[in-house]
């Protein structure tokens, strides 16, 4: 008897205590609740990829070694290099290398992989191509990731038949692709005698979605061409007057996420990706200008 009453007086402690305290969300019986009607967004086929604009040409210190600590803060899947890591142009093989070192040294730091592509800073006479050969191998290649195929183009001058070739069969063995990538360093669209690229965007056309990104001009912009789009891209690093977004100059990482879709892209200005402690950052920039 005594345990019976002392449950019947527990449960009323219980009970009132609910009733006197409607906010407590363990006592509201609804069929509504507190978050939106979406899905969690987490197609297993969706990544997210970080490329990494011109670091030469007059490059500015400093930049490119800060645009790889952020591309860590944000975990991308991988990164694409647009071209143009070194200042190259030299015909001493003990600078080129020393140049490709110092690259290294900060790509070996990203958690994911780094795919790097030439551009005319980095393949522009026999050294720098025997240089690249040597540490890289091939001047051009493809790769495929989770059924989106990715065409790295040699884009240090024209796209030679063989290259053509290349591309040609590996779109052939492909052709259940979900979507297409290119990069190339030079946006060479833009010329109208670009016979070579011609043969190649002819590859492509009516045959598949795809994307183009290039850099090289040092100024963003993009452009809807076989109704696709054609993204040059900025600067992280090379030389640029920074005169804003709205004239395509300024720092940034390309963003791309993949959905089944298509890609999302969006730019990333460099010095909007901060740290969880800003201040510490900001303070250790300073002590860093300082130094120099």
């Amino acid at each position: 008897m005594k345990i019976y009453l002392l449950f019947i007086v527990s449960a009323t402690i219980i009970l009132s205590g609910c009733t006197r305290n409607k906010i407590q969300s363990p006592c509201i019986k609804s069929n509504q609740n507190p978050w939106s009607k979406q899905q969690f967004n987490d197609d297993p086929l969706k990544f997210q990829f970080a490329i990494l604009p011109d670091r030469t040409g007059r490059e500015r210190s400093g930049i490119f070694e800060s645009a790889i600590e952020k591309i860590n803060l944000l975990q991308p899947d991988f990164v694409i290099s647009i071209g143009d890591l070194i200042e190259g142009y030299g015909k001493d093989a003990n600078a080129i290398e020393a140049e490709w070192d110092f690259i290294q040294s900060y790509t070996d730091s990203l958690d994911m992989r780094f795919y790097y592509l030439s551009g005319n800073h980095d393949i522009n006479n026999d050294l720098t191509r025997k240089a690249w050969i040597k540490r890289f191998g091939r001047t051009y290649y493809h790769f495929i990731y989770k059924n989106v195929l990715f065409l790295c183009l040699d884009g240090s001058g024209l796209i030679h038949d063989d290259q053509i070739k290349f591309f040609e069969n590996v779109l052939k063995q492909n052709d259940n692709a979900r979507w297409t990538f290119v990069f190339i360093h030079k946006p060479r669209w833009l010329r109208s005698d670009s016979n070579d690229w011609k043969k190649f965007e002819s590859l492509i056309i009516d045959r598949r979605n795809y994307t183009v990104f290039a850099g090289h001009v040092h100024e963003y912009s993009k452009a809807i061409r076989n109704n696709m789009g054609y993204y040059i891209l900025a600067t992280a690093g090379g030389k640029s007057a920074l005169a804003g977004p709205e004239f395509g100059q300024f720092d940034h990482l390309t963003w791309v996420t993949m959905t089944d879709k298509g890609p999302i892209i969006t730019n990333l200005a460099l010095n909007g990706i901060l740290s969880d402690d800003p201040v510490i950052e900001q303070k250790n920039n300073e002590v860093m200008k300082n130094a120099q």
